[in-house]
């Protein structure tokens, strides 16, 4: 089914960030914004609640707003 939309992906990692959803761009790397393995982990975990596929090594290998988008489907 569907996924995501960028601006929903966005403002949870900004959540998880601690920073505003404006300040984040669809393909910047998040790695390098501070993203880092144990908030890829929450992110994941919690997308899984709300019904989405997410697979942290997927996340990882893309780690843009708009690679996330490409991975994440409702299940």
């Amino acid at each position: 089914m569907g996924a995501p939309s960028l601006e929903r992906i966005r403002a949870d990692v900004a959540e998880s960030l601690g920073e505003s959803p404006d300040g984040l761009t669809d393909d910047e790397n998040l790695l390098d914004r501070g993203l880092d393995s144990i908030r890829i982990m929450t992110l994941v975990e919690k997308w899984r609640r709300e019904g989405y596929e997410a697979d942290y090594l997927d996340l990882a290998e893309n780690p843009t707003v708009a690679g996330w988008q490409s991975v994440l489907k409702r299940t």
